[in-house]
């Protein structure tokens, strides 16, 4: 099977060469856990390999996404202002109809349903990344976001593009986990305390990545000036 880079090595190595080409990933994970970086680094490496990307943001600005690539070491601002790396500020739209509401005007209904993302994707756009899906998750029935997840996979692919569906960790278990049926593979992100060493770690692991051997061994990892950085593996269960 054909795969992307992940824009980190260790991890291409776990899975065989990268992300499955023309394949939804889904990365999971608390607030601060790296959920962010990790599209982030697979923007930067396959706009470098010359690829056409995009990413669809309902929490963040262009900008912050930009900053935050800078101080990891992987400046995007040079794909983005060239056009090969689009943006989609998603977040604004959202901001501008809570505001409207909270202060008396007529709100602008931010009501897109995950497939109508698809409207967003430009034509020749291979690798696509939407952070944060936990945003549409809350707002639907679980049985219509299945289906949402469902049309929204078979969209993307449709499309030729190798996504990533990044999604905060509350929202993921409050809809009793239903991305992880629809994607092809999934990663997910933790956060928590090595009680040998007295202090807070984050954690890796791949509870599933279709057509790919994978090791149930959890690895650590640091987020570092140069993004993410893989520390020996621990054996732990997910």
């Amino acid at each position: 099977m054909e795969r992307v880079s992940t824009g980190i090595e260790e991890l291409d190595r776990k899975l065989s060469g990268g992300y499955p080409v023309n394949k939804a990933t889904l990365i999971t994970g608390v607030a601060g856990s790296g959920k962010t970086i990790y599209g982030i680094h697979f923007l930067h490496r396959n706009c470098a390999e010359g690829r056409k990307c995009l990413m669809i943001a309902t929490e963040e600005t262009p900008e912050d996404i930009l900053y935050q690539a800078e101080l990891l070491g992987h400046d995007i601002k040079p794909y983005y202002e060239s056009g090969q790396l689009t943006i989609e500020n998603i977040f604004e739209t959202r901001s501008e109809s809570i505001g409207q509401t909270r202060y008396g005007f007529k709100p602008e209904s931010f009501d897109i349903e995950l497939p109508n993302l698809i409207e967003l994707i430009r034509e020749g756009t291979e690798c696509l990344v939407i952070d944060n899906l936990g945003t549409f998750a809350l707002r639907v029935s679980k049985k219509k976001l299945r289906d949402q997840f469902d049309g929204l996979n078979y969209l993307v692919r449709k499309k030729g593009c190798t996504t990533l569906l990044i999604m905060d960790e509350s929202a993921h278990n409050l809809t009793n986990q239903l991305a992880e049926y629809s994607v092809y593979g999934s990663i997910r992100l933790l956060v928590k305390e090595n009680a040998y060493l007295g202090k807070m770690e984050r954690y890796l692991c791949i509870p599933k990545m279709r057509s790919t051997p994978i090791s149930p061994d959890m690895s650590i990892f640091e987020i570092t000036s140069e993004g993410s950085r893989f520390m020996k593996p621990r054996r732990e269960p997910c």
